[in-house]
């Protein structure tokens, strides 16, 4: 698998599970939807920017993203390692917004609370069919 495929794989999953470090240096996961954007080694989360997880991404960057599909013979996940940098500027959150995250952002595209994750893939961990494979971005 390369990158390509790794970000192809991503695309079609619902479901992502985030991993940040926490201030006693213990990694905390959490499921989140989908990333709202994916570019070139680069997937784009939406959350509220009063969030604790983005208070740990602000004091350490480092975090990991994983993704799988389990069909019924075969599984696959995928562990993508990188930093993740917290977007506040508008053109950056225009660029992903959808009309409706209003319900969650009261005042709209403009809101204080709506940010942006920008995770930057470094390597990637492919594992399937009793294998696994790394994956440099």
């Amino acid at each position: 698998m390369d990158k390509t495929e790794v970000l192809r794989f991503v695309s079609k999953r619902k479901t992502a599970f985030l991993a940040s470090v926490d201030e006693s240096g213990y990694p905390v996961v959490r499921a989140m939807l989908a990333p709202r954007k994916i570019g070139d080694g680069e997937l784009f989360f939406s959350t509220n920017t009063s969030s604790k997880k983005v208070r740990q991404f602000l004091a350490d960057g480092k975090a990991c993203v994983y993704f799988y599909r389990r069909g019924l013979f075969k599984y696959r996940g995928v562990t993508i390692a990188g930093e993740m940098e917290v977007c506040t500027d508008q053109p950056t959150k225009d660029a992903i917004w959808r009309f409706g995250d209003k319900l969650f952002y009261k005042q709209g595209v403009t809101d204080p609370d709506y940010c942006v994750l920008k995770f930057k893939c470094k390597t990637a961990e492919v594992y399937c069919d009793l294998k696994t494979e790394t994956v440099e971005f």
